[in-house]
């Protein structure tokens, strides 16, 4: 059974989701379409929702089934081969127990940029972990979940004036800054925030290389502190990004020896740092060509190494990626297919497929993050492959997804699906043309053996919801 919640009848919602009021108010539009779910009403096993409104909150059951047959359920109840995102909240919970497990030392700031969707967010709260925020919009949706704004860091060197008022006034005193006018700006606004200096390290073993555009360079340190004390700045410690993606494990070795040079550099101008933030980087699905479980003992030995226990320093990370990769999967369906004859004879004939999402929309990672799409068929065929380019929707021939894929010969209406589709996608894609965003369906998987009673009682969605 579906209906329409108003505002007040969407608080009593939230409220059983653990979702604060005001953030009930202001992430979620007033008007929007969600199965009756309070934690006490079990969810069919079905598609809870056939809205295509981004806003529809659409479950799927998990429960004795695997992900892959949760995408061709939820296919094979499309009535208009709308495209969708299945968001596996089980695979961000398991993440956070394999981070804890492995880097105990190390405490996470979800980057809230990497993907933004409600459920992630009360999901990692609910978890304990802390938030890396870019901007006020970023700090506002945390702090609207109840968030402590001690567990938030402003982690943008370059920020607005606006926004460093914003975070005086919610208490928010963590920010980076990496340069001389930054940290004369924020005295100018926020004199009692706590710095964290972010200093520029090799990132050239990383698919987006930050370094252009942010961190201090070994050369600038020096100057950047000075004029940091000369300003009598509470600079409380360092961070460094080894890039988004990083591919090598040996790069946070090397940004650590850095970060303890600057630690170092610091000392000698009269400041007793206490805080190391390692950022991001982290691989978040199977197919990174480094794994998380190669880069913890890595780190974890770099750390011993550089900041041994004695110094008393508190060590954070920005995962991203890390944690929502591998829970996202992305099904579109074939609206439009071109056969094109081989140029030779006996050669094969390649394929144009047009779908209904793409590179404006959720697969936006293909332009901003270096990106390579795997496409699947939803439903294996065998036989003959053939190489295949994928077009998304709209009318601009840069919205191409892949010109490598190559797929068995398809057909207009047939799936295709985009696993580890949860990093920089949704959070990034638009309405171009007219195309709306896929639909949102959540789920829970959960492997042999877990215990759904060490979930924490605020946790948004829980296995029992999706019992059949």
């Amino acid at each position: 059974m579906i209906k329409t919640l108003r505002l007040a009848q969407l608080t009593r919602i939230a409220r059983s989701l653990s979702i604060p009021h005001r953030a009930a108010a202001s992430t979620f539009a007033p008007s929007f379409q969600l199965s009756t779910i309070p934690r006490a009403v079990p969810v069919p096993n079905a598609i809870a929702s056939e809205s295509p409104a981004p806003h529809s909150l659409a479950l799927v059951s998990t429960h004795k089934a695997s992900i892959h047959d949760a995408v061709k359920q939820l296919a094979a109840n499309s009535a208009q081969n709308e495209p969708f995102f299945l968001l596996d909240v089980g695979d961000v919970y398991r993440k956070h127990e394999a981070w804890t497990a492995a880097l105990p030392r190390v405490e996470p700031f979800y980057a809230v940029k990497c993907n933004s969707d409600p459920l992630v967010l009360q999901s990692l709260a609910s978890l304990g972990t802390g938030f890396d925020c870019a901007s006020l919009v970023e700090m506002r949706t945390m702090l609207n979940y109840g968030v402590d704004a001690k567990k938030l860091i402003y982690a943008h060197p370059c920020k607005p004036p606006s926004h460093i008022r914003f975070a005086q006034e919610q208490g928010v005193e963590l920010m980076t800054f990496d340069n001389e006018d930054e940290v004369m700006k924020i005295k100018s606004i926020y004199p009692e925030a706590k710095l964290v200096l972010r200093v520029h390290t090799d990132d050239s073993k990383a698919v987006c290389k930050l370094g252009k555009k942010f961190g201090a360079a070994p050369s600038e340190v020096s100057d950047v502190l000075k004029k940091a004390a000369s300003l009598d700045m509470n600079v409380v410690g360092v961070s460094f990004h080894v890039g988004s993606g990083c591919f090598d494990a040996s790069a946070f070795t090397e940004a650590i020896a850095v970060a303890r040079e600057v630690f170092d550099e610091g000392a000698r101008q009269g400041y007793r740092f206490s805080l190391l933030d390692v950022g991001g980087g982290f691989p978040g699905d199977a197919s990174a060509p480094v794994g998380f479980h190669q880069i913890a003992p890595v780190l974890n030995q770099a750390l011993d190494q550089y900041f041994p226990a004695s110094m008393g320093v508190r060590f954070i990370a920005e995962p991203g990626r890390y944690y929502v990769a591998s829970a996202g999967t992305l099904a579109v369906n074939i609206v439009s297919k071109r056969k094109l004859k081989a140029e030779k004879a006996g050669e094969a004939p390649t394929f144009f497929y047009y779908v209904n999402d793409g590179t404006y929309g959720t697969l936006n990672n293909v332009m901003y993050d270096h990106a390579e799409p795997a496409a699947s068929p939803l439903h294996e065929q065998e036989g003959p492959t053939f190489s295949s380019t994928l077009w998304g929707p709209t009318c601009d021939s840069m919205d191409c997804i892949t010109r490598t894929a190559m797929l068995p010969e398809m057909n207009i209406g047939d799936w295709i699906t985009f696993r580890n589709s949860g990093a920089y996608t949704i959070a990034a894609g638009c309405t171009f043309n007219g195309f709306p965003r896929p639909k949102m369906v959540y789920t829970f998987s959960t492997p042999a053996g877990f215990d759904a009673a060490a979930l924490p009682a605020s946790f948004p969605l829980a296995p029992s919801h999706l019992e059949p």
